[in-house]
């Protein structure tokens, strides 16, 4: 019986893994097709980073020891855990280009005991996650493969960009240094020749992506947490801002409950107002989520944020009024 391609290739991954050694002949014999076919399917399975290599003693082929990760003995509730929260990732709109993780997780699930298997399905149907609103990333899986190649092999990219600062597309060679998911998109940070200074840039408006034969080091002692700084959550200004917002009692609650940023300080009045201190480099980001309140929150300080909150206001409200 012929066997499909993937089908194919699977089950010589299997046989691979046994303690048989098996020639091409054999592994033609065993899925009913050509030696020469075996060949090609050999060569698709290195080519997808399984090492397949040819043992002399043996007669036959072999997965190298470095191509498979060893079985882990995991934990009732590690197995649960780490199943349910990879599912949620790789699903439809759980964490974009982690469908990996989905399928890591059915396969971890393929090896636990029926019991544990039943026990998992129950469980799973009473957890969601719902992400919030993302950008469009059904067409990035070749740019974030490559990206991914590339920090991983040290190699700067050539990059066509299309940027909202510089003058529309753009071209500069990026060493990137991280992959980084912020809030609704992926973003790659890494020097950048045209600036000559470390950036972030969107992996949606990377528009052309060439590798180079060079090689790149990332500085001695940059961290992702030191090039962030304390921005307020990506894009880190050049001044330091204390800031000081008050919450009305109506929203004040509901800020206090969630860790907007590593600085905050919180502060009651006996009224149930909130003051909100925090500590941020740059005003362009945090005064976004400020105006998101509306009439519910003021700023005390800094000035800077005061008159830009207040100047975005009155722009709204010529909107309606000349409406």
């Amino acid at each position: 019986m012929h066997l499909g391609r993937l089908q194919r290739v699977l089950k010589l991954l299997t046989l691979l893994q046994t303690a048989h050694p098996y020639n091409a002949a054999q592994l033609a014999r065993e899925c009913g097709v050509s030696r020469r076919t075996i060949y090609r399917d050999l060569n698709t399975i290195e080519e997808a980073g399984i090492p397949v290599f040819f043992h002399r003693d043996t007669g036959g082929y072999e997965i190298h020891k470095t191509g498979m990760m060893p079985a882990v003995n995991l934990h009732l509730d590690e197995a649960l855990a780490l199943v349910l929260l990879a599912s949620e990732l790789g699903q439809k709109g759980g964490l974009p280009l982690f469908e990996p993780a989905r399928d890591a997780a059915a396969k971890i699930v393929a090896s636990l005991p029926v019991g544990m298997r039943a026990m998992l399905d129950r469980l799973a149907r009473t957890i969601v996650v719902r992400p919030g609103p993302q950008a469009h990333h059904h067409a990035l899986r070749a740019t974030y493969r490559k990206v991914q190649d590339a920090i991983h092999h040290s190699r700067p990219l050539d990059v066509v960009y299309i940027s909202f600062h510089d003058e529309g597309q753009i071209r500069t060679r990026i060493e990137p240094y991280w992959l980084m998911f912020n809030e609704r998109a992926w973003y790659v940070i890494g020097k950048s020749s045209r600036h000559r200074s470390v950036r972030t840039f969107k992996l949606g408006r990377l528009k052309h992506l060439e590798p180079t034969a060079g090689r790149f080091q990332r500085p001695k002692g940059l961290t992702l947490e030191k090039h962030l700084g304390n921005a307020w959550r990506m894009m880190r200004g050049d001044t330091t801002y204390s800031v000081h917002l008050k919450f009305s009692p109506l929203v004040g609650p509901n800020v206090a409950e969630i860790n907007w940023h590593k600085t905050q300080a919180l502060s009651w009045d006996n009224d149930g107002a909130v003051h909100f201190r925090v500590s941020v480099d740059g005003l362009d980001e945090i005064i976004w989520w400020v105006l998101g309140y509306g009439p519910e929150v003021e700023v005390l300080a800094p000035e800077e944020l005061t008159t830009r909150v207040a100047d975005a206001a009155r722009r709204m409200l010529d909107l309606y009024e000349e409406a």
